[in-house]
């Protein structure tokens, strides 16, 4: 059975007309099953395990990387599939990274059904699927027992384990979240906006790290904070994804 889990703040009015569409689609395209609607007082986690051991087929997060990144914390491991149908333009980098960019594609891709079994990162005891992120100043990356990097200047550190279309790299480097490895971007720049494009970039392929900054948390797709130091590793081929043909990988 499919297993579709709305996120809570679906629970808005607002977003009652795009969730009829999307409930109508999934019928015509045969994907029905059941709808399970979160709020502020049901745990995710709970609600995934208990669909595991009712026999869920698939489980499909409806929402945004902060859904995605909760239900793959439950899932991990596991061999039923994760599909993803992305709600809103902001915070979707998951979604777009597999190849998902609407929720009219998100349908169509559930429907073909295109499996991938993709790597997880694991900062401390919390999965990532997409990267973990932390600002420059401050931060100390162990690299190993007798090697660290740390910079002064204004900047973003980012391990990858998928691809981002908000973070740009040289051509040469592509990003695999199949292939065993993750990469440590450590982007600087003296403009006030982040997301620019860096002055200067270092890349290294890695497989452990620790990361330390006692003033500022490590953000987890873009949705979950956790703080330092925290040892990030990489779990090769531990989710089942349902994955988009136009996918960066």
């Amino acid at each position: 059975m499919n297993i579709f889990i709305y996120d809570s703040f679906l629970n808005q009015k607002k977003y009652d007309r795009l969730l009829a569409k999307i409930e109508t689609r999934i019928t015509d395209l045969g994907l029905n099953g059941k709808i399970s609607r979160l709020s502020l007082m049901r745990n995710i986690g709970d609600t995934v395990e208990n669909e595991l051991k009712r026999g869920a087929k698939t489980i499909i997060a409806v929402g945004n990387n902060e859904t995605v990144n909760q239900i793959i914390n439950s899932l991990a491991g596991s061999a039923v599939p994760l599909g993803i149908i992305p709600i809103g333009e902001e915070n979707n980098d998951i979604a777009r990274g597999l190849g998902i960019e609407s929720v009219d594609q998100a349908c169509a891709v559930l429907s073909a059904r295109l499996l991938a079994r993709l790597d997880l990162g694991l900062a401390n005891q919390t999965y990532f699927l997409s990267s973990a992120a932390i600002e420059n100043r401050g931060t100390i990356v162990d690299m190993s027992d007798d090697y660290t990097v740390e910079t002064t200047k204004t900047g973003l550190i980012h391990v990858l384990n998928l691809a981002n279309p908000k973070i740009k790299l040289p051509p040469k480097v592509k990003i695999a979240p199949d292939d065993g490895i993750l990469e440590l971007v450590i982007s600087t720049q003296n403009k006030k906006n982040l997301f620019a494009k860096p002055d200067d970039q270092s890349i290294f392929k890695i497989k452990k790290i620790v990361i330390n900054n006692p003033k500022t948390k490590l953000v987890l797709d873009g949705a979950v904070s956790i703080t330092t130091p925290a040892t990030i590793t990489v779990v090769k081929q531990n989710l089942n994804v349902i994955v988009g043909k136009n996918r960066n990988f």
